[in-house]
């Protein structure tokens, strides 16, 4: 049952699975551009009871039950989250260091906090964007007609009070023309932790440049995995696999 946590005047919903961030490591998963606590699945719960770490899942400003955006996104609105919401979250939650869990736009905000003065004690990405490629632009474009033509609104709405308004205010921004300069490559010699990136060999939103670029730039150790027959979301398209991988990667930071 997912519970509220009231963040710079928003409320928050998450959900809390394991032991509290006094008696284990905690992870603390960052969904992706769409995303919300429901569309991790059951992903998180068994991550956190493989691991017998706590997990900390939750739907950001405008996502899931979240209160809804009081105003639409600007072209910064990862460093945002990164910056201002998620320190705010972990000093609530009194958790210290985290490992994060990034899918997507998540796993950007995950690389920008630990770029820009945060001290995770790891991450795990799948599918981040380090800068905008053609073929993620393209995608959105056809996602946004597909909301127009199909079902789309109505499986979003399952998932997000807010359905029009995020996904309104979250196309606008990756579809402006000035968004096709954000970049955050300028804070990866600062992630000095140990870092996994997962991402699918058909990927309709990104290509192995991100995950190569992360090998190369990133200032602590970088484990880069690429998926045969795996979308966008590896932990939806081969959960077990996913958990397999990540669970060995936590283990090793021991």
């Amino acid at each position: 049952m997912a519970e509220y946590v009231a963040i710079d005047g928003a409320r928050l919903e998450y959900v809390w699975h394991g032991p509290p961030p006094l008696h284990a490591p905690t992870l603390v998963f960052l969904h992706e551009g769409l995303g919300s606590i429901s569309q991790w699945r059951n992903f998180p719960a068994e991550l956190s009871s493989r691991l017998g770490c706590g997990a900390l899942v939750y739907s950001r400003c405008g996502h899931g039950k979240s209160d809804a955006l009081s105003a639409p996104r600007t072209i910064h609105f990862m460093h945002d989250e990164a910056t201002e919401v998620l320190p705010r979250l972990l000093e609530v939650f009194e958790i210290r260091r985290p490992i994060l869990i990034g899918h997507s736009d998540g796993a950007s905000i995950a690389l920008i906090y630990a770029g820009s003065g945060g001290d995770p004690f790891a991450l795990a990405l799948e599918a981040p964007h380090v800068f905008v490629e053609d073929v993620t632009v393209t995608r959105i474009a056809e996602l946004r007609e597909l909301y127009k033509t199909t079902d789309l609104r109505t499986k979003l709405a399952r998932h997000h009070t807010n359905v029009d308004s995020l996904f309104q205010y979250w196309t606008d921004v990756w579809l402006r023309p000035e968004f096709r300069h954000w970049n955050i490559e300028a804070y990866l010699p600062d992630v000095r932790c140990p870092t996994l990136v997962i991402q699918g060999k058909q990927d309709e939103y990104g290509t192995d440049r991100q995950v190569n670029t992360l090998i190369a730039a990133l200032g602590g150790r970088c484990e880069g995995i690429m998926l045969d027959d795996c979308g966008h979301a590896p932990h939806v398209d081969q959960p077990r696999h996913v958990e397999d991988i990540m669970a060995r990667f936590i283990r090793g930071l021991e």
